[in-house]
């Protein structure tokens, strides 16, 4: 039930940047896995080229050879957060003013979204999609008042509220922004001449470009011809708030995000719940692959073996992407098999990222019990996640949330376990380098922005 939000990148002047855009995209499927784009611009032109599926389904040579000509290009591949499942949805937005040729890329989630679509309504406008980042190019639209695109966005995110790292392309300019506190990420980096931005460092990697800086929060970046300048929001500073799940779950391993090396907080993860919760067992196993990284900084600390007691297949997505709980529980059948031989008469430490709703470690512990084992003890990598996330992540509502309204005692005999843990906020935050600088409002409620209402805003349902 862990859904993901989305992912962007952009590049400037460069030959091959629809190319690069895909590969960059690529790098970066597992933040979205329901729709692609890739928008590009030659100087005259802009072309888009959208479409549901993963980055390969929705990308052909034809595409990236020939239809997506230009020298300035960005992408975004994406799971709903708000907005329904739909091509018309999905991202890079389109919108042309006057001469102006505006498209957007949306990373995170708007709190007041349904509050500015009204004003904007009544005011005439018309929208095209039930997504809030199109809130962001009406509102860009509103301020222009023959004056500059650089003016019309600062003006423009001193009315939104909540979460977004934003690429803009407006006509030869390519814009890169950041909300004031920073919840999502948003890298800037360098391959060759060109300038390009990710929403994580793993997406340069493939590239072989050259990591610069994060785009800071309230930054916005501009990038024109051979000028790169940078902008403060006119705004009072607000307290830097990063998205602790990205360390925790959302962002690969092998990315650096807010600073932090992803393979080794994880690992710290896991050792500072050695620390806090060990027993004695026969071995140390993951739930792959959420769970690899914390099962070996736990398996590490406690002295315990390390094995992969449950296989992963490989060529079957992540369960949470399913558009249907029934598809969802097939998929978590044929997505991990267990190892029987290593599974009957032991003692088994399972660590995992999180626990959202319980229903699948519940039928994966099931499985374990019918195989034999004797013990079953479960590490959880996060603490309990009591409260919905209003900031791009899909957290069920807070009456799904197991932990939400349940006592860890009461989840462990849910669930079938000799011992469940999660690791405490004191123990997370020492894995972490500025522990001051995250948004824990999934576990405390102390949210950052406050939501009015309540609730997710959805342009679906207009909760």
């Amino acid at each position: 039930m862990k859904r993901e939000y989305c992912g962007v990148f952009g590049i400037y002047n460069h030959p091959e940047a629809a190319r690069l855009t895909y590969f960059g995209l690529y790098a970066q499927q597992h933040r979205g896995q329901e729709s692609a784009g890739i928008v590009t611009w030659d100087g005259k032109t802009i072309r888009e080229e959208r479409g549901m599926g993963l980055v390969p389904e929705v990308f052909n040579e034809r595409h990236l050879g020939k239809e997506l000509k230009g020298n300035i290009a960005m992408g975004h591949v994406r799971y709903s957060t708000t907005g329904a499942s739909l091509i018309r949805n999905a991202q890079p937005f389109l919108a042309r003013h006057k001469n102006l040729h505006l498209a957007i890329a949306h990373n995170g989630n708007l709190v007041n979204t349904m509050e500015l679509r009204n004003q904007l309504e009544e005011a005439g406008s018309i929208f095209q999609t039930t997504i809030d980042s199109e809130v962001f190019v009406h509102l860009i639209v509103k301020y222009l008042n023959g004056g500059t695109v650089e003016e019309a966005v600062l003006k423009a995110c001193k009315e939104v509220k909540g979460a977004y790292s934003v690429l803009i392309m407006a006509n030869d300019k390519l814009i890169a922004i950041r909300d004031p506190h920073g919840i999502r990420p948003l890298q800037m980096g360098r391959v060759g001449g060109s300038h390009v931005f990710a929403s994580e460092t793993c997406a340069f990697d493939l590239l072989e470009a050259e990591l610069i800086r994060s785009v800071e929060p309230g930054e916005m970046v501009v990038v024109e011809g051979t000028s790169v300048k940078s902008y403060k929001m006119d705004i009072p500073p607000q307290p830097t708030k990063h998205c602790i799940f990205e360390l925790i779950y959302f962002a690969r391993p092998d990315s650096t995000v807010f600073g932090e090396n992803v393979y080794l907080c994880r690992k710290e993860m896991g050792r500072q719940m050695a620390l806090e919760s060990h027993v004695d067992a026969d071995y140390v196993m993951p739930f792959p692959d959420s769970g690899i990284y914390s099962a070996v900084g736990y398996a590490q600390q406690s002295g315990l073996p390390y094995e992969h007691a449950m296989i992963r297949n490989h060529y079957v997505g992540r369960t949470f992407i399913q558009p249907s709980q029934d598809m969802r529980d097939f998929s978590t059948r044929v997505k991990i098999n267990p190892v029987k031989e290593m599974i009957k008469g032991k003692r088994i430490v399972i660590v995992d990222d999180s626990i959202v709703r319980g229903t699948t470690i519940r039928s994966r512990v099931k499985k374990l019990r019918e195989l034999g084992a004797s013990e079953i003890h479960f590490r959880v990598s996060c603490p309990p996640i009591k409260f919905p996330c209003f900031y791009g992540i899909d957290f069920s509502s807070k009456g799904e949330l197991i932990a939400a309204n349940h006592t860890v005692e009461e989840i462990e005999r849910f669930i079938g376990l000799d011992s469940l843990h999660y690791i405490s906020i004191e123990g997370l935050l020492k894995a972490v380098k500025h522990p001051e600088n995250y948004c824990l409002a999934c576990f405390t409620g102390d949210y950052p922005i406050p939501c009015e209402g309540g609730g997710k805003m959805c342009t679906e349902c207009g909760c």
